[in-house]
């Protein structure tokens, strides 16, 4: 069983904040895939379904983000179960700008409270993440990281992150059904501009008149 895991904090208050974009993907996943209604689990909620004929649970812990590992501790556990093959986690990264995203095969947590929660609970980096990007193109200096995680995405750059949403669930598709590696080359993290429309058509060039000692001599 592949499992896909979105990174948030429970509550109302954390709903539209960077720290969740995390559960946006995976609440989209679970609209867009006609998965049955969520459902209590150990620290989590989850919903099952199928995706090009693969298992594949969606997840969300509800531990806090500190908390994350306490939800994937009995799948580590699980026989025919490998992090390293199964399990995608779906993360904000502060480090990527706003529109932007990332597959990555492992890692470090790289800071991130909830990446280091996971590590702790397998005992292990070898997990594929998609890291969203969250961040101001021009960082404010003296800004506090917490207080911007956990503060709201603006409406435009909440309209630029659901933007990605499709690009996304492609993205995970394809880790689903060809694994990461597949994923990291065919979804390199920024989908391709729209072309521009086209511009007014310039008017026809008028000929240029002979010089003036060309005309023919009275």
């Amino acid at each position: 069983m592949k499992l896909v895991v979105g990174l948030g904090n429970p509550g109302p208050e954390y709903e539209d904040t960077r720290h969740n974009v995390g559960w946006w993907v995976v609440n989209h996943l679970a609209d867009v895939w006609r998965f049955p209604p969520w459902r209590a689990v150990p620290d989590a909620r989850a919903t099952d379904g199928e995706v090009s004929g693969r298992r594949v649970r969606l997840l969300e812990p509800l531990t806090f983000m500190n908390l994350s590992g306490d939800a994937l501790a009995p799948y580590a556990s699980r026989p025919f179960w490998a992090a390293a093959n199964d399990l995608l986690v779906v993360v904000d990264d502060v480090a990527l700008p706003v529109g932007t995203f990332r597959f990555r095969a492992k890692g470090s947590a790289g800071g991130h409270n909830g990446l280091r929660s996971i590590e702790q609970a397998l005992d292990s980096q070898e997990y594929a993440r998609l890291r969203i990007g969250v961040g101001r193109a021009e960082p404010i200096p003296g800004e506090v990281l917490r207080d911007y995680v956990l503060g709201a995405f603006s409406p435009d750059e909440a309209t630029i992150v659901r933007a990605l949403f499709p690009a996304l669930a492609g993205g995970i598709t394809t880790w689903i059904v060809d694994g990461i590696v597949a994923a990291m080359h065919r979804h390199p993290g920024r989908p391709p501009a729209p072309e521009p429309p086209p511009g007014p058509e310039a008017p026809p060039r008028v000929a240029d008149a002979p010089p003036s000692d060309s005309f023919p001599q009275a």
